[in-house]
């Protein structure tokens, strides 16, 4: 079992200054996770705007317009700032209001800090412009930027006590991120070439004609780009699948806040199917209305119950 610290004890008003900073920067630059987290209490949702907003730095180094040198530069002394507040050296009083919201949160919640360690690894892939030539080489890139974060998450969630299975936690947690990701690569597909980045394995990529790349609003000449596409979405769908398992071992608004994330990445997916050619045509989004509505359906714990009947169904056969 996964327990999580969740004092209630006074916070100091640079703490409280530091964790606003981040959950501003969530509001404004996560709009799909913000509607997730806005469901947790408030000790959870400030400690998981910080692990954003570190986590927003580190991405903002990787797709900005520095040199590579610099960025690499960058992301090792975004590094050695991980190793202060792991080793408890960030004050209250620090400069930096990201260090400092996660310093606390560290002290608070049992956050495998790590998992920051792998997603700025997984940034480093980013710079040295690595390329995936099967999905196992592709799940090493999505473990680090985006199954660390499922487990860091899982860090400020725990699971609920006497979970069945909570040992296991942290792989549906990992595997939820993947979901994600993949979906990420999807809708992203030719901003991603456009900047020069190829994602998708190649040799999907050669199994479906798309060796040429996504360079313009209309698939490869004679390739096969929805075929590709339902490919993928069936391979994301298996991830969701197995990472809903965590749901049933979270307690209820930590159970909402998976929920509303995920099923809005699950809606984008929906959408993404019925429309493949959508992702070269533009930026693939679901309006505010409908994730309005995913995180109500979060929080009623119809997911939670769906998924846990589910498994005790398989348990039973």
């Amino acid at each position: 079992m996964i327990r999580t610290v969740e004092s209630e004890q006074h916070v100091s008003a640079p703490v409280l200054a530091a964790y606003s900073y981040c959950e501003a920067v969530t509001g404004q630059q996560a709009r799909n996770f913000a509607y997730g987290i806005r469901l947790l209490p408030a000790p959870k949702r400030r400690a998981m705007s910080a692990l954003y907003a570190f986590s927003r730095r580190v991405d903002d180094i990787g797709d900005g317009v520095l040199a590579d040198e610099v960025k690499v530069a960058r992301l090792e002394d975004t590094r050695a700032l991980l190793g202060r507040v792991r080793e408890g050296a960030v004050g209250e009083d620090d400069t930096d209001p990201v260090a400092v919201a996660l310093a606390h949160a560290a002290k608070a919640f049992p956050i495998p800090l790590g998992g920051l360690d792998e997603l700025i690894d997984g940034v480093l892939m980013d710079v040295r412009g690595e390329t995936y030539e099967t999905w196992d080489d592709l799940k090493v890139y999505c473990r680090c930027v985006a199954g660390a974060i499922g487990r860091l998450s899982l860090g400020v969630f725990g699971t609920e006590p006497g979970a069945r299975g909570a040992e296991r936690a942290p792989e549906y947690a990992d595997t939820l991120g993947l979901a994600l990701q993949l979906t990420n690569i999807l809708r992203d597909v030719r901003e991603d070439a456009e900047g020069g980045r190829t994602y998708l394995p190649a040799d999907d990529l050669a199994k479906f004609g798309c060796s040429a790349g996504f360079n313009g609003p209309t698939p490869p000449e004679g390739s096969d780009f929805a075929g590709l596409v339902h490919f993928e979405v069936r391979r994301a769908r298996a991830l969701f699948a197995e990472g809903y398992r965590l749901l049933p071992m979270l307690d209820r608004r930590s159970g909402a806040c998976v929920a509303a994330m995920a099923g809005i990445y699950r809606r984008l997916l929906d959408r993404i199917e019925r429309d493949p050619g959508a992702v070269l045509r533009g930026r693939v989004s679901l309006p505010g209305r409908e994730k309005a509505y995913v995180a109500v359906r979060g929080l009623s714990g119809l997911d939670t119950r769906r998924h846990g009947t589910r498994r005790t169904v398989r348990r039973r056969a």
